[in-house]
C-alpha cells in the first residue's frame, strides 16, 4: 500500500513553494473530487445503462406492434399485369415462454445492484486519490520550509567561517566547503519549489482545479476497527467489490434458469388486420405453441455455459474475499510501520537537534570543524525530512485501511455533498416507458430525470 501512495508522492514530496490565500481543508478537496470527477460521472453512466437493460428485458413480456405496407406485382397470362397494394398492423405477443423472460427481468436487476455497488468502489478510488495528492501536497509544501530553514542555516555558517577566517582561525578550505553546501542547499530549494508545481497538478488532477489557498491543518483522523482481524471481517462483509460480486452470482444462476426455460414449449399469438386496393378487408387471429425438438446441441450448450459462467463467478467471489482480506491486512501493517516510524523519526530529530547545536557550540570555541557544523545539519535535515515523510504516510495509511475495508465513502465520512441518488434514473426507467408519450406519467417522469442528469 505504501508503494501505491509513493507513485503518487513521487512527483511531488520533495518540496512545494508556500500557496498564498485562503486555506483549503482536506474535507474541501475530497467535496471537489467527488463533485468534479469524470470517472464518476463515466461510472454512473454506465450503471443507467444498466438501468435500461431491465427496461429492455421488461419490454420483452409486452406485444409487439408493427405496421406494414406491401406492393405485390403479378405477371399472367391469362389475367395479365395485376398490382396489389396493401396496408395493415400485426400484433406478436408470447404468452407461455416457460418463465424465461421472467428470469432475466431477475438477472438484470441483480446486474444493476452489483453495477451500484462498482459506483461505490469508483467512488472510494477518487477519495483515496485525493486524500493522497492533499497529504503528498501538504507534505511538499512542509519539506521546503526545511529547505528554507536549511539554507539559512548555511548562510549563517558561511558567514561564520569567513568571520573566522578573518581573524585565522580557520583555512580557505573551510569557506569554501560552506559554499559548496550552500550551492547544494539553494539548488535543493529550487527543485523542490520547481516540484511543487507537480505536486499541484498531481492535486488538480485528482480534484479538478488547483488549490485556492494554503492548505491547512488536518481534521482528526477517522476511527479504525481495534483490530486487524476484526477490520478484516467487516471488510469481507461490506466491501463493494465482493457485494458487486455477490449480485453477479446470483445474476448467473437466473441466467442458468433461464438457460433452462429456453428449451420449454412457448406458447404466443398474433394478429393481423389490413386493407388493400381491392377495397378488401382482412384479419387473422393466429394461437400458435412452438417447442425445438432438435437444436444441433445448441441450446444444451448454452445451458451448460450459463453453469460455467455461475461457477467462475462463485471462485471469482471466493477469490475477491481473499485479496480484501490481504489487503487490509496490507494497509494495516503499512499503518503499523508508519506509526512506528513516527515515534523513532521523533527521537531521530530530537539527537539530531542536540547534536547539532552541540557542534555549532563546540565549533565556536574551536573543538569541532565548519564540516563537522555542516555534517550535523545535514543529519538534522534528513531527520526532519524522514519526520514529515513518516507522519504523511501514517495520515495516509489510515484513509488505505479505511478503503480497504470498503468505508472511504461520502457517507461514512460525512461529507457535505449532494450525493448521487440510483434510484431516480432507475425509478424511472424500470418500466419501460415510452419516452414523451402524450398523457404518459412515466414518460414525463422520465424527461424531468434526464434533464436534471444532462444539467449536471
Amino acid at each position: 500500500m505504501k508503494r501505491t501512495f509513493r507513485s503518487l508522492a513521487l512527483a511531488a514530496a520533495v518540496a512545494a513553494a508556500p500557496i498564498q490565500a485562503s486555506a483549503q481543508s482536506l474535507t474541501d478537496a475530497l467535496v471537489l473530487a467527488y463533485e468534479s470527477s469524470p470517472l464518476l460521472e463515466q461510472q454512473r453512466n454506465l450503471l443507467r445503462g444498466l438501468d435500461e437493460d431491465v427496461a429492455v428485458a421488461v419490454s420483452a413480456l409486452r406485444p409487439v406492434i408493427q405496421y406494414f405496407a406491401r406492393l405485390q406485382k403479378t405477371d399472367s397470362e391469362f389475367s395479365g399485369t395485376n398490382a396489389t397494394q396493401s396496408l395493415g398492423l400485426s400484433l406478436n405477443y408470447t404468452i407461455l415462454d416457460g418463465g424465461q423472460r421472467a428470469f432475466r427481468i431477475a438477472a438484470r436487476k441483480e446486474a444493476v445492484l452489483a453495477g451500484r455497488w462498482n459506483l461505490i468502489q469508483v467512488e472510494q478510488n477518487v477519495l483515496l486519490n485525493a486524500v493522497a495528492a492533499y497529504l503528498n501536497l501538504r507534505f511538499a509544501a512542509r519539506v521546503v520550509d526545511v529547505r528554507e530553514s536549511n539554507v539559512r542555516l548555511i548562510s549563517e555558517q558561511l558567514r561564520a567561517a569567513r568571520d573566522r577566517f578573518e581573524v585565522g582561525e580557520v583555512t580557505r578550505t573551510d569557506v569554501a566547503i560552506a559554499q559548496a553546501r550552500l550551492a547544494a542547499a539553494q539548488s535543493s530549494l529550487a527543485a523542490a519549489r520547481g516540484n511543487v508545481d507537480i505536486a499541484r497538478e498531481t492535486y488538480r488532477l485528482a480534484t479538478g482545479q488547483l488549490p485556492s489557498g494554503r492548505l491547512s491543518a488536518l481534521p482528526p483522523l477517522p476511527e479504525l476497527p481495534p483490530s486487524v482481524e476484526r477490520a478484516q471481517e467487516l471488510a469481507v462483509q461490506i466491501h463493494p467489490n465482493i457485494k458487486a460480486l455477490q449480485h453477479d452470482v446470483t445474476a448467473n444462476q437466473l441466467l442458468v434458469e433461464a438457460a433452462a426455460a429456453d428449451r420449454l414449449p412457448t406458447v404466443g399469438t398474433s394478429a393481423t388486420v389490413g386493407r388493400s386496393n381491392t377495397q378488401q378487408n382482412n384479419a387473422t387471429l393466429t394461437i400458435e405453441t412452438t417447442g425445438t425438438l432438435y437444436s444441433g446441441g445448441r441450446l444444451p450448450a448454452l445451458e451448460r455455459q450459463a453453469v460455467t459462467r455461475v461457477n467462475a463467478a462463485r471462485a471469482a467471489l471466493v477469490q475477491e474475499a481473499r485479496v480484501v482480506a490481504d489487503d487490509v491486512g496490507r494497509a494495516w501493517a503499512q499503518l503499523q510501520i508508519a506509526r512506528a516510524q513516527v515515534l523513532a523519526s521523533d527521537e531521530q530529530v530530537r539527537s539530531a537537534q542536540l547534536a547539532f547545536e552541540g557542534f555549532r557550540e563546540e565549533a565556536a570555541l574551536g573543538a569541532r570543524t565548519t564540516l563537522d557544523v555542516l555534517d550535523s545539519e545535514q543529519e538534522l535535515l534528513d531527520a526532519r525530512t524522514a519526520r514529515l515523510e513518516a507522519e504523511t504516510d501514517a495520515q495516509q495509511a489510515v484513509y488505505s485501511v479505511l478503503a480497504a475495508i470498503g468505508l472511504l465513502t461520502t457517507d461514512h465520512l460525512g461529507l457535505a455533498v449532494e450525493r448521487y441518488d440510483p434510484d431516480a434514473y432507475y425509478t424511472a426507467v424500470r418500466g419501460a416507458p415510452v419516452t414523451n408519450a402524450p398523457g404518459s406519467l412515466q414518460g414525463t417522469r422520465l424527461d424531468r430525470v434526464l434533464r436534471r442528469f444532462n444539467r449536471n
